[in-house]
């Protein structure tokens, strides 16, 4: 396992999105954990609505089994998404979100808390005040967001005692909207648009950790394009290189966001262990410049 530095915590450059988790009986979760933790897996990614909240309480499962587990990994979890009402990002409800994810992961802390996708009523006073009473009590170390574009993440550590390290962003071959605008600037196709505020350098040059999810999906509501009838090239290239590399396609996908300088971290988020060990095989690769290019073109894309 190769890993990067993130403030103090010494985190695998994959980590493990366990959107999924509820689907596994207690036995099943121990097995998947227990393997990925022994391969040097030590980031785990949750959210209070994945399940129902049934992936975090799956989760403590394990750890109420194993606590001497909690001190060789990083837990980070999600709030703000709220069922039949949309985003809250009410300093209450955050709080409130806080100590229940806590009693379901039995895990005495989060490492790192994002806020799950943007909530235009946000006040970033609040925000900035729940953060800091989090960190005071000692239930939340590190604060990010997710899907945030440069302006949300500016207006909020406008307020924030401490730093943002992380935004969680969708990011892969198929949706490479991070990168497009960069390499078709001041032209008139379509790739050139700026849809995200020049997003990634911002992150660079504040040190904030990109981590990617649904790389192998083109879109949210899409399925994955390995082995798609609608992706043959791209599949194609894909397919050589994994056998070049001899590894998985899903390896090699991992790869062409690890290969990006920006450090970013992939997040696997399967439920099945061979998949994700498959993913895993992706570390291990670096892939050239004419590699990474020939993966970005083989999806539909062109360079000026």
């Amino acid at each position: 396992m190769q890993y990067y530095n993130i403030e103090d915590m010494r985190v695998s450059k994959i980590g493990i999105g366990c959107m999924r988790l509820g689907d596994l009986s207690d036995e099943q979760a121990e097995e998947y954990l227990d393997t990925l933790i022994g391969k040097g897996v030590n980031f785990f990614d949750h959210a209070d609505i994945y399940g129902g909240g049934a992936c975090e309480t799956r989760f403590g499962t394990y750890l109420k089994n194993h606590p001497e587990v909690r001190s060789k990994i990083y837990i980070q979890s999600k709030c703000g998404i709220e069922r039949n009402v949309g985003y809250n990002f009410d300093k209450d409800y955050i709080l409130k979100c806080v100590d229940q994810s806590l009693e379901r992961l039995q895990c005495g802390y989060l490492d790192v808390l994002l806020l799950h996708r943007p909530d235009t009523l946000m006040d970033p006073v609040e925000v900035a005040q729940a953060f800091s009473i989090l960190k005071k009590q000692g239930k939340v170390r590190y604060f990010g967001l997710s899907n945030a574009t440069k302006g949300q993440m500016k207006l909020l550590q406008k307020h924030m005692e401490d730093r943002l390290i992380i935004n969680q962003l969708e990011f892969g071959p198929c949706h490479s909207l991070l990168v497009d605008h960069g390499l078709h600037a001041n032209m008139k196709e379509e790739t050139s648009c700026d849809r995200d505020g020049e997003l990634l350098e911002y992150c660079r040059l504040k040190d904030i950790t990109i981590q990617a999810w649904s790389m192998l999906k083109p879109s949210l509501r899409e399925p994955s394009f390995l082995n798609h009838p609608d992706y043959p090239e791209l599949n194609a290239v894909l397919q050589q290189l994994a056998d070049e590399y001899g590894v998985s396609k899903a390896g090699i996908v991992n790869a062409w966001v690890l290969r990006h300088p920006a450090h970013m971290m992939p997040l696997v988020g399967t439920n099945n262990l061979a998949h994700a060990l498959e993913g895993l095989q992706g570390i291990d690769v670096v892939l050239t410049r004419k590699q990474w290019y020939q993966i970005y073109t083989a999806s539909g894309k062109t360079l000026p």
